[in-house]
């Protein structure tokens, strides 16, 4: 603390990622990012956009990317917004969609579920705005129905990160239905989508008031690229437009867009791998079961595990000692649960094998 802070920095308690070691012996999976590396495609555009032109402003609206993006999933440039990776669309969302308490008022909270990505609680109390989370069932799964009450919006994502399990697509279009007799903004978070979950963004047209948003850092293999977009209606675009010209118009450098524009068109060759992180996933769920681990059923790149015999904490640490990293959260519910990313083949044997030596101790 300090006496320069003012009070919305002093009520802050930012989100914390996860742990990227200086040290390259680990095993690193405990940030969901792609074990293959990006498109050659995206290699070759950033390095021939690495030119004079540097000495110039990005194009502020995005233009080559959206287009990209809009070319892709089949909708309108006008349909798309661009951004330096999801989190920031996210933050700007909240900023563009949720209303913020004013004091002596009733504001409906935003709804998401109580067990999801941390980031979303931090958002809200930047933005002031009021929030509520809703409990997972007693399986981690998302009861749509809990979300069908009078709310200032609605943010899921799909798949729900770190449980990793899907929502139907049915749920969420009944969902969306509901939320627009309110005008509200549902938000469908697909940071996971491509590795299992059906994408909303094929709703947008007769859904108004839904808004995809989506990042490259997973299934382009970009986290250090920082690049994002959203899908939805032009108004939702529009105002995502003016919160971000209200802090920053150039939210994407010049090597950025080219490497996303790559990245978006090489469909192939990320489908390709993507498919090849879905095949282990289901491999390392298998094994993992044989040795008495629960698995929770996972459509993205990562899995949600709760060992035998020892706790979440502890089977973290002994992980980390045979020089395997993975995600740990201690927070009510899950905290003998570990998150861990989908590695290469051989990273995931040697996961298994640690973990085999773990138990059999």
């Amino acid at each position: 603390m300090s006496d320069y802070w003012n009070d919305r920095v002093r009520s802050l308690s930012p989100y914390i990622p996860g742990e990227q070691p200086k040290d390259r012996k680990f095993i690193k999976l405990n940030t969901n990012e792609n074990p293959y590396p990006p498109s050659t495609k995206v290699i070759e555009a950033v390095k021939n956009a690495a030119n004079e032109g540097l000495r110039l402003y990005p194009d502020p609206e995005c233009t080559s990317f959206r287009e990209a993006v809009a070319a892709r999933y089949k909708v309108k440039p006008e349909n798309v917004f661009a951004g330096n990776g999801s989190d920031e669309i996210l933050a700007f969302a909240f900023g563009a969609f949720f209303e913020s308490a004013e004091k002596g008022s009733k504001t409906p909270p935003v709804l998401f579920p109580d067990i999801t990505y941390s980031f979303y609680p931090v958002y809200a109390k930047l933005w002031d705005i009021p929030f509520q989370p809703v409990p997972l069932r007693d399986d981690y799964s998302i009861n749509i129905e809990d979300y069908k009450i009078a709310a200032g919006g609605v943010i899921l994502p799909n798949p729900n990160a770190p449980t990793g399990m899907p929502v139907q697509l049915d749920d969420i279009l009944s969902l969306a239905q509901y939320q627009d007799k309110n005008k509200k903004v549902f938000i469908i978070d697909e940071a996971y989508a491509a590795f299992g979950a059906s994408s909303a963004v094929q709703c947008i047209d007769k859904n108004p008031n839904l808004l995809t948003v989506h990042t490259l850092s997973k299934s382009s293999s970009l986290a250090g690229l920082r690049a994002g977009f959203a899908i939805g209606n032009e108004k939702l675009i529009e105002a995502l437009c003016r919160i971000r010209d209200s802090f920053n118009s150039y939210t994407m450098d010049r090597l950025a867009l080219a490497g996303a524009s790559a990245a978006i068109e090489d469909a192939a060759y990320y489908d390709e791998i993507n498919n090849r992180v879905i095949a282990t996933r289901e491999r390392v769920t298998t094994s993992l079961r044989a040795l008495d681990f629960n698995v929770l059923p996972s459509a993205a790149n990562f899995i949600f595990i709760k060992p035998p015999k020892k706790s979440g904490k502890d089977f973290f640490a002994a992980l980390r000692e045979k020089g395997i990293l993975v995600r740990h959260f201690n927070k009510e519910r899950i905290a003998d649960y570990l998150r861990v990313s989908i590695g290469t083949d051989d990273d995931m044997d040697k996961f298994i094998n640690a973990c085999r030596e773990i138990i059999c101790r």
